[in-house]
């Protein structure tokens, strides 16, 4: 019998991103408290995440260029929690050490500064580059009679995502999803597989093909990529189809395992120049071609990047410093940033920190 995984899963359900504008602190602080208050967090705890965000959305909106707020639901296990998401443009942090030191409040914002919201929160993470811009999360679970998270940090899932709907749609046509593979390799390194599915078109008919995928991917029993290339190929015919890969990762065997058709770009990240890993071409859910899985050696205190074509290739990780050393979610937020368009679906997803 294998090991039971000692990591958990963290699964996001994305909600709704808020543009940057005059308005953005009073519609993200009113959305917060309600999104709070639907999955049960209580009155105080989500009192602060609403001072939270409103705290974060005035930062965007007074300092920041082209700055966006994400706000969605994270579930572990029975456990729902609150987190959100700020990207921007620019100007950047100079020190942020200071920005996070206590005192330290945006005119016109509540007072409480970053630091106090690094506080609140249970999980709190900020990566930001000179004249690049910046992007900030925060995670709010809810919190035992004696203020102790009901989720611990020693529990953070490897792996972790970021969706964006094009301009002028409420739903993304991208999904992404992960599960442990029990084996008998390390329970602290878990085998993980991973799938990102990028619904052809966009809006909800895109949606509805790649929710589809991540159904098809939580229900097969064959844990190969080919596997679940196949039962996801089966899933999608009656739908749009739509361009899926799917990694496993083994820690144990210190390899990476990959299956993809279509326009989804996979990356593994080490010391050297980024390694490409790829898909064939064809239709998930119409027409694919002969299964191809490809073995890539996982580089040393790495990281696993997988984006649908709503983001270009033009990126390099080598240009934001200390990326590594940050969350999953950070990364994929990062490369949304840097590479992101407007003008499609988004999706990026990064594995680090399990081998």
């Amino acid at each position: 019998m294998g090991a039971v995984s000692t990591v958990a899963m963290v699964h996001s359900e994305d909600v709704a991103w808020f543009r940057d504008g005059p308005s953005l602190p009073i519609t993200a602080r009113g959305a917060a408290a309600a999104l709070a208050r639907r999955i049960g967090l209580s009155s105080h705890r989500a009192a602060e995440v609403a001072l939270a965000v409103t705290e974060a959305a005035t930062n965007v909106q007074r300092h920041a260029v082209d700055g966006a707020l994400l706000l969605r639901v994270v579930r572990s296990g029975d456990e729902a929690g609150v987190e959100f998401l700020t990207v921007d443009s620019g100007p950047g942090m100079t020190d942020i050490s200071a920005s996070l030191a206590d005192g330290t409040s945006s005119a016109g914002t509540l007072g409480i500064g970053l630091g106090a919201v690094s506080r609140l929160a249970d999980h709190f993470d900020l990566h930001s580059v000179p004249r690049r811009g910046t992007v900030m999360t925060a995670r709010f679970w809810p919190r035992t009679v004696d203020g102790r998270s009901v989720v611990t940090s020693q529990n953070m899932s490897p792996a972790a995502g970021v969706t964006r709907p094009i301009s002028g749609e409420s739903v993304c046509g991208d999904a992404w999803a992960v599960r442990t593979v029990a084996d008998d390799g390390d329970p602290a390194r878990p085998t993980l597989l991973l799938m990102l599915c990028d619904g052809l078109g966009h809006g909800p008919l895109a949606a509805r093909a790649s929710q589809a995928a991540v159904r098809a991917f939580h229900d097969t029993s064959d844990l190969s990529p080919e596997g679940v290339l196949n039962a996801v190929h089966a899933a999608l015919r009656g739908t749009r189809g739509g361009a899926v890969a799917v990694a496993r990762i083994e820690p144990a065997a210190r390899r990476v395992l990959y299956c993809g058709i279509g326009n989804v770009s996979g990356f593994l990240l080490g010391d050297g120049p980024r390694r490409a890993l790829l898909s064939a071409p064809g239709i998930v859910g119409a027409h694919m071609r002969r299964l191809r899985t490809f073995e890539e050696p996982l580089p040393d205190h790495g990281a696993l990047v997988m984006h649908s074509d709503g983001l270009t290739e033009r990126w390099d990780a080598g240009s934001l410093p200390g990326l590594r050393g940050h969350s999953a979610l950070v990364a994929a937020a990062e490369l949304l940033r840097e590479a992101g368009v407007r003008r499609d679906d988004a999706s990026v997803v990064v594995v680090k920190g399990t081998w």
